[in-house]
């Protein structure tokens, strides 16, 4: 049974504590490891943090930033209207298939198709979102458009 009172740290993991000033022999005498005079020699010294010696600090050499950086924000995947026209006519298009094109790197974030380009075959397109444009093209070309609706703000 093990009990605080004989608890012990393993043998060598406990360094003790450097003692200074005690005499030359102990290598570390007259100026206790500061080195010779100056003001990091002095007791109580202490570097304010950033100061790089009189050279100008990098937090002042950098520019001054405004504003912030939502980290609510949803980043999206963007794919045009002009490039599934790589994709045979009929097909069903979903993140599965621009994934296996190239379109879409990754597949973690949402995909939004955007309206930029011309489309001229009729697609089944299955995507996060549309901007108008994007869904009057593809629908003008004879295809078909699935918006998926969010099931956390749909309630």
């Amino acid at each position: 049974m093990i009990r605080l009172d004989t608890l012990s740290p393993a043998p060598g993991s406990r360094k003790g504590k450097k003692r200074v000033g005690r005499g030359d022999g102990s290598r570390k005498g007259s100026f206790s490891g500061r080195g010779c005079k100056g003001q990091k020699g002095r007791a109580g010294f202490r570097m304010k943090p950033g100061f790089e010696g009189g050279q100008l600090p990098i937090i002042k050499r950098l520019p001054s930033q405004r504003g912030f950086t939502n980290i609510f924000k949803t980043g999206y995947d963007v794919v045009n209207v002009g490039q599934l026209n790589a994709f045979e006519s009929g097909t069903v298009v979903d993140i599965i298939s621009l994934l296996e094109l190239g379109l879409v790197k990754t597949g973690e974030n949402p995909v939004k198709i955007l309206g930029d380009g011309e489309i001229d075959r009729p697609l089944t397109v299955k995507a996060d979102k549309f901007t108008a444009t994007a869904k009057a093209k593809i629908e003008a070309a004879g295809g078909t458009v699935e918006e998926f609706v969010d099931e956390a703000s749909a309630d």
